[in-house]
């Protein structure tokens, strides 16, 4: 069995605007756990430069045997579950493959749509394969409003499909963005935000009208957090009282100690605990 002493050794707890864990917070027993991970982008295929794909299944073990053990209420994968394929019948095969893996949770699972997702399928097949929603969607759990997007779209509207895209060209559709204020208007407790491509100030990587989602989360007063991937790299930043949290990918690099995903602790005071595994970094983040 897996320690997470071990896991932590080369973890770093990254201070978000205070000086740390105070003894009494470190015991204090969450409301809500939440498993999170990101960027597995499995294929059976060579690796490229820094992409192991082949290694995606042993990493996704390992962080299924954490989370069983940790025992979260829920697990999300926040986008590119899988990567691309030359045929449809291949990418469903891996897709399979991948669910599998991830049926072994012993908890609830969650998909946010990524573009290596639905780069050959169309939304419907990866949902057809996985317990995936197949775009956005909202869920309550311990009291929190999750809040999962789909920023799989062109500039158009037109949703991803079928190499119809540029990776760069993401977007949140006018009818997601009311279905967004709406629930957002309903939650009668804090929410929680899920997305693959980011809704910060990270141009390359960003949501082409992230501003616009960023007003309407402001707004409502209740987020806490928004959870992205895309860009393969442990980021942060806190815009307007709001923590924009970025987990590292798994597919990057080789080996058990390349890997990373996280344990998420909701407080009682709203304020939120990210324990990182392997290369995930940990987070401190009060509630504004």
């Amino acid at each position: 069995m897996t320690s997470r002493r071990a896991f932590l050794q080369n973890s770093t707890l990254c201070l978000a605007g205070f000086s740390g864990l105070k003894a009494a917070d470190a015991e204090a027993k969450p409301l809500l756990r939440v498993g999170l991970m990101t960027d597995l982008h499995y294929a059976d295929k060579p690796p490229t430069k820094t992409r192991f794909y082949r290694e995606a299944l042993a990493k996704l073990d390992e962080a299924v045997e954490v989370m069983n053990r940790e025992k979260p209420a829920l697990v999300v994968e926040l986008g590119d579950f899988i990567d691309q394929a030359d045929s449809i019948d291949r990418e469903i095969e891996w897709l399979r493959t991948m669910e599998s893996h991830f049926a072994r949770l012993s908890m609830p699972r969650h998909y946010v749509l990524g573009n290596h997702c639905v780069g050959t399928l169309t939304k419907e097949e990866f949902a057809a394969n996985t317990k995936a929603s197949g775009s956005f969607e909202s869920f309550e759990a311990g009291g929190v409003t999750f809040v999962i997007l789909d920023s799989c779209f062109r500039r158009d509207g037109t949703p991803y499909s079928r190499k119809n895209f540029d990776w760069k060209d993401a977007n949140v559709p006018k009818d997601e963005l009311s279905w967004l204020e709406s629930q957002l208007s309903k939650a009668s407790g804090p929410v929680i935000v899920l997305a693959h491509q980011r809704l910060d100030a990270d141009k390359a990587h960003a949501v082409q009208n992230a501003a616009e989602v960023r007003s309407l989360l402001e707004k409502s007063g209740k987020v806490l957090a928004v959870f992205q991937g895309h860009s393969h790299k442990n980021d942060y930043q806190q815009i307007a009282g709001i923590h924009y949290t970025t987990l590292v990918a798994m597919v990057e690099g080789s080996g058990a100690g390349n890997n990373g995903y996280a344990v998420l602790d909701v407080m009682p005071d709203g304020s939120l605990r990210l324990q990182g595994f392997r290369r995930q970094v940990e987070r401190a983040l009060r509630r504004a």
